[in-house]
């Protein structure tokens, strides 16, 4: 869907919402899901879509280039534009059990640096000629697995820095080959190394910038937003694209997504007994969920899992929660419990006039371990309805 949220820009969905780690895999999902989606929501031009490969599909995508070519030319056939890749999940994100895997390995490694080179070359063939393409990444990493003291901090951004500064050679390097523009973008999320657009400023301007490659690293590095992570750190979306504008660094990709949010002290004791109940059937073993509950004196407890917050506070919780659980865009509220939809209009808004901002997506992954009551029959369904709600809402 181009120019839906004003001129170049480009609106999709992110692929990681479907199962499946291998290269024949990734593909059979477009055919299923994808191209059903399409002719929902778009059947008379292209949509956008979002590319997820683990590590192990890259590797055989960038070593069959017959394959890659016959995915381009198939895409192109069905109306499929890609424009961005997710390479924030290295290996199988559907397994029964993902949490903190997902933040692993972090960008200390090579196999980070090797994975995310490697889908950059992937993403370079199958990009139209001349096109701009982007890549989320995680955010460094998740602090318990590096120690989580100042000094292990800091090693890990010292170490990531030199890898991204490595990796900002290559990218010019490909540019160069293939004409193609290709932007690796930090996702800050709740709890990890870099959760926050002041941790994002404060990793490129301690870590990254102030050297003589400072114009490849603003052009090469930028900010992946995702809606619903800010809105767990109960960080306002104008606040966060103020903090990258002040610092000069670029969004290159914008998640849209909405968490859970619920406010027990607007609620009565029945309704709040009842959200608390509702709000149990959201901690599911498969991802992290981290929550942010800000209480009635204005302090912010932060809480690495759901179910922490919720064996602390037992049966009397305070002020609002905020859950890291991407529910449907189009969603405003079920039963006791809200979602943080208004911060995508928010945020929206913020970004108006951004002429470097091209590229937007969808991301509700969790689809498949919703509660019942959100769940849809037919997947393609709910990812058209997320996307017609955003184009009717907010498009140009």
């Amino acid at each position: 869907m181009l120019n839906i949220l004003g001129p170049n820009t480009t609106l999709g969905y992110c692929t990681n919402v479907h199962a499946g780690a291998t290269f024949d895999e990734m593909r059979s999902n477009l055919l299923k899901y994808a191209v059903p989606v399409k002719q929902r929501v778009s059947p008379g031009e292209p949509m956008g879509v979002g590319l997820w490969f683990s590590a192990d599909a890259a590797r055989h995508a960038l070593a069959n280039p017959t394959a890659l070519i016959d995915l381009k030319s198939w895409m192109l056939g069905m109306g499929l534009l890609v424009y961005t890749a997710n390479g924030f999940p290295y290996g199988d994100f559907h397994e029964p059990t993902v949490k903190t895997k997902v933040y692993q390995p972090d960008w200390t490694t090579p196999e980070r640096y090797d994975y995310t080179l490697t889908l950059a070359r992937v993403l370079a063939e199958l990009l139209p000629e001349g096109a701009e393409g982007s890549i989320s990444t995680l955010p460094l990493g998740w602090p318990a697995h590096s120690g989580g003291t100042d000094q292990d901090l800091h090693r890990v951004k010292s170490a990531a820095a030199g890898l991204m500064h490595n990796l900002v050679h290559e990218l010019a390097r490909l540019e160069l080959d293939t004409g193609k523009h290709i932007h690796i973008d930090l996702e800050p999320e709740p709890g990890c190394i870099l959760d926050t657009a002041k941790d994002v400023c404060g990793f490129f301007t301690q870590y990254l910038l102030d050297s003589p490659d400072d114009v490849s690293i603003r052009g090469y590095l930028r900010v992946c937003h995702d809606v619903c992570h800010s809105a767990v750190m109960f960080e306002p979306q104008r606040d966060a694209v103020r903090a990258y504008r002040e610092a000069r660094i670029e969004i290159g990709k914008v998640q849209l997504s909405s968490a859970v949010r619920v406010d027990f002290e607007a609620k009565d004791a029945n309704d709040k007994a009842a959200a608390l109940q509702q709000l149990k059937s959201f901690a599911e073993d498969r991802y992290q969920h981290q929550t942010t509950a800000r209480l009635p004196d204005g302090t912010m407890h932060y809480f690495d899992d759901l179910p922490e917050a919720l064996t602390k506070f037992g049966d009397e919780p305070q002020g609002e929660w905020r859950i890291h659980f991407h529910v449907p865009v189009y969603v405003e509220s079920f039963g006791q419990l809200e979602a943080t939809q208004g911060d995508i209009g928010d945020l929206i808004r913020a970004v108006q006039g951004d002429e470097e901002l091209h590229h937007y997506e969808v991301e509700t992954y969790a689809w498949d371990v919703l509660p019942e009551e959100l769940q849809r029959e037919e997947l393609p369904d709910g990812i058209a309805d997320e996307l017609k709600w955003v184009r009717d809402t907010f498009g140009k």
